[in-house]
């Protein structure tokens, strides 16, 4: 208090503690100590940003992963009828379409293929692209920022130098003060704007992602794990955040400071700066460490993605699990998976534990060397007190900066390894890409009659010379040929495998035939655009999917503009009104995880009752009845009796009563049509269907 009256009175620095009757080194040390302290104020602001990112990075990787419901329902949302064409659009469409220009434009420039095995800090730029303006201003402040640091020590070392030189200093400690507080200020600023920025480019990145994956071609979903899609969604788009609030810009300040720093340190004394680079020497062992995070950081979630494929196997079949007791073996094949998710997590923290000690040692030793070196200079009169005081303090001020730009470094290259999974799914094209045509096409017609009635003319379907298998090695189907005409109600029967429900698939353009032709009204289905083709067909699969959410809600999927009266005329026409009328919800009634409060034969008419909706002049049913008993069957087939007159109908079926009145049926086996005609006619020229029917009591 003292010291401070004396200075307060117009004293100088001499007055106050003697300092030039001290050996130069004792000053030396106090210069120090006082530039110490000041940086220790960045040392704060580094630790206590640190502890406060993890804590924000810990939240945001426990996010729920909601997309779970949008990639499992993938298959769904591309079919039509129950989930046709129409539901594509209207639920990943609904969202994903909203992506703006910019997003997709910032899509431009090559993709990585789904082998790279390196990317590029470049591969960032096109999600930043969007956010160009705000970025420029968080650079702007960040080099604004820097300066202020930068100004700090050289305000110091006037104020030491003006103090021992007996000068007022007044306004050089207002202004040390001012700047500390404008410094301050910046950065909040600049930390506010990185961080809606982050949001931003994981919000743009997520929603290309859902955007691309329900749309991607079906044989995609056949050989990806939907948990591993889900982990590319949702914690390897959050890692994208971490890049760009503390990756990217803390390089950029970073460089700044380090180049401002270097330039004013051999200012102030090029020797001195020449033994700082020569204690700074490990320092390129920990940019080379980081560089190997990335592959690390790509291997840890591989394995994340496979430890929540096997759960989320697990958890969707968990009746299945339950029956079979198999819950032991199931939680050991997460367990194996968490435990290479945690070994792949372990290689990572060994490589950045290598990074912060090569760092610290690196400072450590050159601060050692600085003030040794410095202080024997300081005595022998080679520089001052104040310029080796603002030296450190430029040494400190350039430590921080290079600990938090290696930090970065290793968190940029753990954010590429998941930006390269993320670049994996983009760069698979769409189903659309196999489209000869994208433009209206002559049997696609608008909607131009009430939800439920049918929209056009019936069409003919026809099958000419038809070989396609899911291996091209391996043909499911064989010189497949037959013709149903419009209006008409076509049954295909067979042993099971031999490709009835792959035909259907065929006409929905879920794969293309490998040879040979599928005709919808004489046009070749590949001369017309999936969505206009599905437009005109629903489908009702073999495992009758129905959606989490309400009963409305999956009558609405595939016509979002249908009204309360039209549901219920579609559901009165698959027998499932009860369903209705006895929950007090009404037509808001939930039907659980994947339909699971409902019984198999009212999932099987509730996705029934979601195709009549649409209207679709063709209906392509698999297996209808297959969860039904005899009464709801009895009255599904007057249902189906009553649509049928202005419809196609093409039903696959393994209960030959359910098809023994169709116009036509066309037996199936091991992938050929080996005969087709009407019931009567084939029970008398047809081998196996007169076993078939044998065997259900039809014929003697």
């Amino acid at each position: 208090m003292a010291a401070v009256g004396a200075l307060g009175a117009g004293g100088t620095l001499t007055d106050v503690t003697g300092w030039a009757d001290r050996p130069a080194w004792t000053a030396t040390a106090a210069a120090t100590g006082v530039a110490l302290a000041l940086v220790l104020t960045q040392l704060w602001d580094v630790v206590v940003g640190g502890h406060v990112q993890r804590s924000l990075l810990r939240a945001q990787r426990a996010e729920p992963r909601s997309a779970a419901h949008a990639v499992e329902g993938a298959a769904a949302a591309e079919q039509p009828g129950p989930a046709g064409g129409p539901a594509a659009e209207a639920g990943a469409g609904a969202e994903a379409g909203k992506l703006t220009a910019d997003e997709h434009d910032s899509r431009g420039g090559e993709r990585v293929s789904p082998g790279a095995g390196h990317v590029g800090i470049g591969a960032l730029f096109p999600y930043l692209r969007p956010h160009l303006k705000v970025l420029g201003a968080v650079s702007a402040l960040s080099v604004a920022t820097a300066a202020g640091l930068l100004a700090q020590p050289m305000l110091i070392r006037s104020v030491l130098d003006g103090l021992h030189a007996g000068a007022a200093v007044g306004g050089l400690l207002l202004a040390l003060v001012l700047l500390l507080l404008m410094s301050g200020a910046a950065s909040a600023v600049r930390d506010y704007l990185l961080h809606r920025t982050g949001e931003g480019v994981v919000l743009s990145v997520r929603k290309q992602l859902a955007a691309r994956m329900l749309r991607l071609p079906m044989p995609e979903y056949d050989r990806r794990r939907t948990g591993d899609l889900l982990a590319r969604l949702s914690s390897d788009s959050t890692l994208l955040r971490s890049v760009v609030t503390g990756g990217l810009m803390e390089l950029l300040s970073g460089v700044v400071v380090l180049v401002g720093a270097v330039a004013l340190m051999l200012l102030l004394d090029p020797l001195l700066f020449a033994v700082t680079v020569l204690g700074l020497a490990g320092a390129v062992g920990a940019v080379a460490v980081a560089q190997r995070i990335q592959g690390a950081s790509t291997a840890a979630q591989e394995k994340l993605g496979e430890m929540t494929s096997a759960t989320e196997r697990a958890i969707s079949g968990i009746r299945t699990v339950r029956a079979a007791r198999a819950e032991e073996r199931e939680t050991r094949e997460i367990n194996r998976c968490a435990h290479g998710a945690y070994r792949a997590g372990l290689r990572i923290a060994r490589l950045r534990a290598l990074v912060g000690p090569l760092m610290t040692s690196a400072v450590q030793v050159a601060s050692l060397v600085v003030l040794g070196v410095g202080g024997s200079r300081v005595a022998a009169g080679a520089m001052s007190v104040g310029d080796l005081v603002a030296f450190v303090a430029l040494l400190f001020m350039m430590m921080m900066p290079i600990l938090q730009a290696v930090g970065a470094y290793a968190d940029l290259q753990t954010g590429l390894g998941a930006l390269r999974r993320i670049e994996e799914v983009l760069s698979l094209a769409e189903e659309t890409a196999g489209d000869r045509r994208s433009g209206p096409v002559p049997v696609a017609a608008a909607r131009a009659a009430p939800a439920g009635q049918p929209v056009g003319q019936p069409a003919a379907v026809e099958f000419d010379g038809v070989t396609f298998g899911y291996d091209a090695a391996d043909p499911v189907l064989r010189e497949v040929a037959f013709r149903v005409p419009p209006g008409s109600r076509c049954a295909l029967v067979g042993p099971s495998g031999g490709g009835k429900s792959t035909t259907l698939a065929l006409i929905e353009r879920f794969y293309d035939v490998d040879r040979g032709a599928v005709r919808v009204d004489g046009v070749d289905v590949r001369d017309l655009s999936r969505a206009d083709l599905r437009g005109r067909i629903g489908y009702v699969e073999q495992d009758a999917p129905v959606l989490a959410g309400s009963i409305r809600e999956n009558l609405l999927i595939a016509t979002p503009e249908a009204d309360d009266a039209d549901l219920m005329a579609a559901l009165r026409a698959a027998q499932l009104t009860e369903l209705v009328e006895r929950s007090p919800a009404g037509l808001d009634a939930p039907v659980g995880e994947s339909g699971v409060l409902l019984s198999g034969g009212q999932r099987q008419r509730l996705a029934l009752a979601r195709t009549l909706l649409t209207g679709a002049p063709i209906l392509l049913l698999d297996e209808p009845t297959s969860n039904l008993d005899a009464r709801s069957e009895h009255a599904l087939r007057r249902a189906l009796d009553a649509v049928a007159e202005h419809r196609t109908l093409l039903i696959v079926a393994h209960r030959l009563a359910t098809v023994v009145d169709a116009d036509q049926i066309v037996v199936f086996d091991n992938g050929k049509v080996v005969a087709a005609g009407g019931h009567d006619e084939l029970t008398r020229s047809s081998s196996l269907y007169h076993e078939l029917a044998a065997h259900q009591l039809l014929v003697r």
